[in-house]
């Protein structure tokens, strides 16, 4: 197949991909155009992938590795060139369960995402976490508003515990996962209730009616950053629209390359704190704090949280 195709340029610009990095993708579709071996062999990785459906991402990128390594090529960069290259028959697919293009495309602005913490923290162009999209090349996750979203069902530990609202759960029970991608739009009350409103309507039939449930496991979600947090920062309110199920302490801060990037494998006292949220960090770290991670539930019901 083609792959320096009209389309793989024109979503670049459309997502927002920097010149720079267009230049270099552009660049490596022109050279599996010009190879017929490489070509050949990242052809099959692409159906075997697609075809007839999106499966086992993670084994395919495996693939393409082996093949950038044959080529030269960083792995990361050759990962996105796949992601890219699946992006036309990904549209198709959306369009086959009468999904607006808007939402196609808000959803790929996440291949920028990507892009940018791979640049920022591997100084390269392409994506050290390829294997995440494997939800959205299946048509499973979908962006609405500030988050992405998919259906899930509770598993067994959560069985028997009960809100504040009173609502029981149960094992197998629906909710709405949902994941906060890196765009950069602070997580203000607007930002968060519109997304939250947006996957109500989605997702609402599969609730008979009632108040959907939506549910969240993220290194964000651990109370002891209230103890530093601004009560007001967005942060903190967003930690506190949830009921946490269960929180974990972190010995090492392995999700620091979220907020400090590259600097994230200095010192503590190296980080940069050029912003609120990077000093809040840095200083409670700094002074012997430990990081966790957390897994809480939201009962929404049309425009509120029920309590």
């Amino acid at each position: 197949m083609l792959h320096n195709t009209q389309f793989n340029r024109e979503i670049m610009e459309k997502i927002g991909f920097p010149q720079e990095a267009q230049v270099c993708f552009t660049k490596m579709f022109q050279l599996l155009d010009e190879n017929k071996e490489w070509g050949d062999e990242f052809d099959k990785i692409y159906e075997d992938y697609m075809f007839p459906w999106a499966n086992e991402l993670g084994q395919k990128l495996d693939r393409v590795t082996e093949l950038a390594k044959k080529m030269n090529k960083p792995e990361q960069t050759m990962h996105m060139v796949f992601l890219l290259c699946c992006s036309e028959e990904l549209l198709k697919r959306y369009r086959e369960k009468g999904l607006p293009d808007k939402m196609y495309y808000d959803q790929m602005c996440d291949l920028k995402y990507k892009l940018i913490e791979c640049r920022d923290c591997e100084n390269c162009w392409g994506t050290f976490v390829g294997g995440w999209f494997h939800g959205q090349y299946e048509v499973d996750r979908f962006a609405l508003g500030r988050f992405q979203f998919e259906l899930r069902e509770l598993d067994e530990k959560h069985d028997g515990k009960v809100l504040s609202s009173g609502h029981v759960l149960h094992t197998g029970d629906k909710y709405v996962n949902f994941h906060i991608p890196s765009s950069g739009v602070p997580l203000t009350d607007e930002v968060r209730f519109d997304a939250y409103r947006q996957a109500y309507e989605f997702f609402k039939d599969e609730f008979n009616g009632g108040p959907v449930l939506f549910g969240c496991g993220s290194w964000l979600l651990y109370d002891k950053y209230l103890t530093f947090l601004p009560e007001k920062s967005n942060t903190a309110k967003f930690i506190r629209d949830f009921e946490l199920l269960e929180q974990e302490k972190k010995e090492e801060f392995n999700d620091g390359w979220r907020i400090f990037e590259r600097f994230s494998d200095l010192p503590v006292e190296q980080w940069p704190r050029d912003n609120s949220l990077r000093r809040a960090f840095a200083d409670f770290v700094e002074a012997g704090g430990k990081t966790g991670h957390g897994f809480g539930v939201i009962l929404f019901d049309k425009d509120h949280i029920v309590r």
